[in-house]
C-alpha cells in the first residue's frame, strides 16, 4: 500500500451526526444507519466534507454506545455491517468522508474480554487486560479516585476480592494500556475499519488511556471544567505514556492512501497540553479545543484562546474548532443564551477560523438545548452525577426535519421518539429551506466562503476596538462585535457578508454586497465578513 500524504482535513468542515437522533427509518423511535444514508443529501447540500458518527458498535447502551461490547461489528438496533458499508460507499459517491467513534479507554462489562477477565478470576489470561487492584487493609478501594459521577472509580468483585477500575460508569471497566496485548488488539481494530474504507476515527477521551501504575491518590483541586468533586485527575488519567500510543497509530494511518484521520477528544484546557497531543506533528492529526468550548463569549476571551492555541501548535499542525457536541450544552444556549443574533455571530466566527471545523447536528439550524423532563431523561451519567452539573440529554434530542410531518419527520406518526423533540417551530430543515434569511442558508453561505477562502490560509489578529475581534483568516477578514452597542470598524475592500441579515439580496445564497473599503458600522452582536483577494503567505501566521 502506498503511503498517503494528503491532509484532506485541513480547512475541512466535518459534521457530527448523533445517529440515534438523526433519522428513524424502522419505526422504533431511534435513528439508525439507514436514516443517515437517507439524509446524506442534506450534508452534501450544506457543503460539509465529512461526517463523524457517534458510536455504531454493539453495546448494552449503559452509556449509549460508549460502552462497547464488540469493536468489529455494528449495533443491531442501528443496522448491520452491510448497512455501514453502504453508508461509507454512498457518502463517498457524494464526496463525503465517514469517521467513526472509537472508545479505547474502556469497554462494556459485557465485552467478552471483560467477561473472561472477571469470571475466570485472578488466573485468567485476560485479567491483565483490565485494571484490577487489591483493596486497602480495611477493605476500602485502592485509592481515592472518583468516576465521572462522583462515586468511587473502583467496584469490588466479590468472587476474586479485587476491585476493577472504571473512570466512568461501573459498566465501563477501564482497559489496561500498560499491557502490550491491548495495544496490539486496537491496532488490529483500526486496520479492520480502515480496510473497509472508514476515513478515520474520533477517539473518545483520548487523554485518558493510561493510569498511574503506582495508583497514587489524585490531589484535591477547586471545581472547574477539568476538575470535579474536588479532585484533579492527575493520576487516574492524563498520563504521558499515551503519546507513544498515538505515535504508533500515526505510523499506521499514514500507511493508507488517503491518510486516515486521528481526531482526539482531548479534554484539556491549556494550549501547551493540547499541543502535546500533536507531538512533533507525529501523533494526533487533530485535537478538539475545549478551551474554546468553555470560553466566555467575549472578544477578549475567544481571541485569546485562538491566538494561544495556534501559537502553541507545532509547525504544520492543524487546529480543530467546535462549539457544541453530544456531551455539552449547545453553543446557541451556552454562549448565546438563546438569542438568535448572538448565535449567528458564534456560527460566523466558528466557520471562519483556520484549521478544521466540526459542526454538531443542528448547529446549522440554530438549535438550542431542549429541557428534558426527569421522567424522559435517558442518560445514566446524568442520573448518577452527584453534583447535578449537567444534563447531556438536552443536546441530544432528535433532528427536526419538517414541522408539517409527525414528530418533525424524525420518526413515523404514532411512534414516540426516544427523546422529546421540544418546540422546534420555525427551526426545522424544511422551514428554513423556504426562508432565504434563515440560519440554514447562512450556514451554507459560510461553509462556501470557508471552502473557497479559508482552506490552507493563515490567521492574523488585527487591530480592533473595545468588544471587537477582527482577524484575517485565509482570504477573509472578519470583524465581530461582541456587545449590545453598535461600533465602527475599518475594513478592506471586497465582497461583504453580514451575520445580522441574509448573506445576499437575491437568491438565497445571492452575491454578497460590494464593500469599497473604509469604515463600516457593526451592529450589536454582528459579524461582518469581507472576502478579499489576498491571504497570508504562511499556513499559520503568528503575527498577532
Amino acid at each position: 500500500m502506498t503511503a498517503g500524504t494528503e491532509r484532506w482535513w485541513e480547512g475541512a468542515s466535518l459534521y457530527q451526526v448523533y445517529v440515534r437522533s438523526w433519522q428513524d427509518t424502522d419505526g422504533d423511535g431511534y435513528g439508525d444507519l439507514a436514516g443517515v444514508v437517507r439524509r446524506l443529501g442534506h450534508l452534501q447540500w450544506l457543503g460539509v466534507d465529512g461526517l463523524w458518527l457517534t458510536p455504531t458498535m454493539p453495546s448494552p447502551d449503559q452509556d449509549w454506545g460508549y460502552d462497547v461490547s464488540d469493536y468489529t461489528s455494528v449495533h443491531p438496533e442501528l443496522g448491520s455491517l452491510e448497512d455501514l458499508d453502504r453508508l461509507v460507499g454512498e457518502a463517498g459517491r457524494l464526496g463525503l468522508k465517514v469517521l467513526l467513534d472509537l472508545v479505547p479507554n474502556h469497554t462494556s462489562d459485557a465485552h467478552p474480554w471483560f467477561v473472561e477477565s472477571r469470571s475466570a478470576g485472578r488466573d485468567s489470561p485476560m485479567r491483565d487486560w483490565y485494571v484490577w487492584a487489591d483493596p486497602r487493609p480495611d477493605g476500602s478501594p485502592p485509592n481515592n479516585w472518583l468516576d465521572a459521577t462522583g462515586a468511587s472509580a473502583w467496584t469490588l468483585d466479590q468472587a476474586s476480592g479485587q476491585y476493577y477500575l472504571h473512570n466512568f460508569l461501573p459498566g465501563q471497566p477501564d482497559l489496561n494500556w500498560w499491557n502490550p496485548e491491548v495495544r496490539n488488539a486496537f491496532e488490529d481494530i483500526l486496520r479492520f475499519w480502515f480496510d473497509r474504507g472508514v476515513a478515520g476515527f474520533r477517539i473518545d477521551v483520548a487523554h485518558a488511556l493510561y493510569h498511574d501504575r503506582e495508583l497514587r491518590d489524585n490531589p484535591s483541586a477547586p471545581e472547574g471544567p477539568e476538575t470535579r468533586f474536588g479532585q484533579a485527575r492527575t493520576y487516574s488519567m492524563n498520563r504521558p505514556e499515551v503519546h507513544e500510543v498515538y505515535r504508533s497509530w500515526r505510523k499506521l494511518v499514514e500507511g493508507y492512501d488517503p491518510v486516515r484521520l486521528l481526531l482526539g477528544e482531548t479534554w484539556v484546557l491549556d494550549a501547551e497540553r493540547l499541543a502535546a497531543f500533536y507531538g512533533d506533528d507525529d501523533e494526533l492529526h487533530l485535537g478538539f479545543n475545549f478551551s474554546l468550548v468553555f470560553s466566555d463569549f467575549t472578544a477578549a476571551a475567544l481571541s485569546r484562546v485562538v491566538r494561544d492555541s495556534i501559537s502553541a501548535l507545532p509547525p504544520g499542525a492543524c487546529p480543530a474548532w467546535a462549539g457544541s457536541n453530544h456531551d455539552i450544552s449547545r453553543f446557541q444556549t451556552r454562549w448565546a443564551g438563546g438569542d438568535p443574533d448572538r448565535a449567528r455571530l458564534g456560527l460566523a466566527v466558528l466557520c471562519t477560523l483556520p484549521g478544521t471545523l466540526v459542526l454538531y447536528a443542528g448547529d446549522e439550524l440554530g438549535l438550542t438545548d431542549v429541557e428534558v423532563p426527569p421522567d424522559q431523561q435517558r442518560d445514566p451519567m446524568t442520573w448518577r452525577a452527584a453534583d447535578n452539573r449537567f444534563n447531556r440529554d438536552r443536546a441530544r434530542t432528535p433532528m427536526p426535519w419538517d414541522e408539517d410531518e409527525p414528530n418533525y419527520g424524525f420518526c413515523p406518526d404514532g411512534v414516540e421518539p426516544w427523546l422529546p423533540l421540544g418546540d422546534r417551530r420555525g427551526r426545522s430543515v424544511a422551514a428554513q429551506l423556504a426562508d432565504p434569511g434563515s440560519d440554514l442558508w447562512f450556514a451554507r453561505h459560510l461553509l462556501r466562503l470557508r471552502r473557497e477562502c479559508v482552506s490552507g490560509g493563515g490567521y492574523q489578529q488585527l487591530a480592533s476596538g473595545p468588544d471587537q475581534w477582527v482577524y484575517r483568516s485565509g482570504g477573509l477578514v472578519v470583524a465581530a462585535n461582541f456587545s449590545g452597542s453598535a461600533s465602527e470598524v475599518d475594513l478592506p475592500a471586497g465582497a461583504m457578508s453580514r451575520s445580522g441579515r441574509p448573506a445576499g439580496t437575491g437568491a438565497p445564497e445571492g452575491a454578497a454586497d460590494d464593500h469599497r473599503g473604509g469604515a463600516v458600522v457593526l451592529q450589536p452582536w454582528e459579524a461582518i465578513i469581507i472576502q478579499t483577494a489576498g491571504s497570508p503567505d504562511s499556513p499559520r501566521s503568528k503575527e498577532y
